[in-house]
């Protein structure tokens, strides 16, 4: 097994605690507890609870020899919550009080997929595996540049993402499978960031937990990632506080007591999220390219509605940073928080940065505190501004999502 390769990072970042206390310095949030209870440590607590050699078991997941791990994509712990009623199994879980595992993790800054992805499939901060928003400046081809669903032709997710994934590290010893939607067997996303093992494909919740069963029977030894997606969709379109998303909720409900029926007896099934989301009124959704104050002196923006990067013409200019900052922070107020590359690395944001990596963050960054959306219209879709549940930021219903530990009780569900 090959152990994982860190370098020097751009900057001694400090430990946790450090961290923390420096986030605020910026009139920033707390830094994602990476090392301690992230989606970073999901994965590798789970092969540590495996006896998979070279992983800690940070999360404390009991001992086991078969693990489902269960991400459901946009799943944030406030909205599990607050829409209990619509998740009777889930909630016989939450209240049987099994297993005693953290109830809350941070997502990854930014608070968006590819970002915690990443370091769900690595183990690692954004500062080290370089996923650092959904679209980033790559600093050589001086260009914008997709990390989720439409990488550019002349990134090498291998190459952009260098570090080997748990999957790759744990195969050596247990068996490993994705099960998951064919459209990302062989996706960018997938051979940056979860390349590894066996993937299994199949499209209906029913049919992904038959495959999930199928692939899990027999094996002595197994670590399997459950993906679903159809939470973050439902959101994206129609807004976290809808029908349809309670709809998709309960979807999810039905799939994970199905797996709990299905897998072998004893398998440790863990629920949890890359990121968390809110909904944006179509009056807060602003085209902030239309204020020629807050595009003054930038070549280039990215990022997300609540988490944009704006890059500089002169990438050593102090003071087009300053005017930038101040033309937001006139315009905004407290309803964003408005800082700097250098401050988030300081921050602890993205935790330890490689050289490499820094240049692909904003050198002005933009969160959003309150439900406000920021597009740029010269070069997004505007049906980009259709979109209704967001995130990105570095509020709490973004950033904080759950984390359930059970057991599969085997008892295969009757026909109907």
């Amino acid at each position: 097994m090959t152990p994982v390769r860190v370098p020097e990072p751009l900057s001694s970042a400090p430990s946790l605690p450090e961290a923390t206390a420096q986030a605020t310095a910026p009139g920033l949030p707390a830094a994602p507890a990476f090392g301690d209870r992230s989606v970073a440590e999901v994965l590798t607590s789970a092969a540590a609870s495996l006896g998979v050699p070279g992983f800690e078991n940070r999360l404390h997941l009991p001992a086991s020899k078969r693990v489902c791990v269960v991400l459901a994509d946009g799943l944030g712990r406030n909205l599990l919550k607050q829409k209990s009623a619509h998740t009777p199994f889930l909630r016989s879980v939450m209240q049987s009080g099994q297993g005693r595992v953290p109830v809350a993790l941070d997502s990854a800054f930014p608070s968006t997929t590819a970002a915690s992805l990443a370091s769900f499939g690595t183990g690692l901060a954004a500062g080290q595996h370089g996923m650092v928003g959904y679209d980033v400046l790559d600093p050589d081809q001086d260009r914008v540049v997709n990390m989720l669903g439409g990488w550019d032709a002349g990134v090498d997710p291998q190459q952009w993402q260098p570090f080997p994934t748990v999957f790759e590290r744990a195969a050596d010893h247990v068996e490993v499978t994705t099960v998951s939607l064919p459209q990302f067997s062989d996706s960018a996303m997938t051979r940056a960031a979860l390349r590894g093992g066996r993937y299994v494909t199949a499209t209906t919740s029913h049919a992904r937990t038959a495959a999930a069963a199928d692939a899990m029977a027999g094996a002595d030894g197994s670590l399997m990632y459950f993906y679903v997606n159809e939470l973050d969709k439902a959101g994206h379109r129609h807004g976290c506080q809808s029908p349809q998303w309670e709809h998709q909720l309960e979807e999810l409900d039905a799939t994970v007591k199905r797996l709990s029926a299905t897998l072998p007896a004893g398998t440790t099934i863990l629920l949890t999220a890359d990121h968390g989301m809110l909904d944006v009124p179509e009056s807060q959704r602003i085209d902030y390219s239309a204020d020629p104050d807050l595009i003054a002196g930038v070549r280039h923006t990215a990022g997300e509605p609540r988490m944009v990067h704006l890059y500089l013409e002169e990438q050593d200019d102090d003071a087009g940073r300053v005017r930038l900052l101040d033309a937001w922070r006139a315009r905004f107020g407290e309803r964003i928080w408005a800082f700097t590359r250098e401050e988030a690395i300081t921050a602890g944001l993205f935790g330890e940065v490689r050289a490499e990596v820094a240049p692909r963050i904003g050198d002005v960054m933009i969160a959003a505190r309150e439900p406000l959306a920021f597009y740029d219209t010269r070069r997004v879709r505007p049906t980009a501004l259709d979109v209704v549940g967001q995130h990105g930021s570095l509020t709490r219903a973004e950033r904080e999502v759950p984390l359930l530990c059970f057991q599969a009780d085997g008892k295969r569900a009757p026909r109907a």
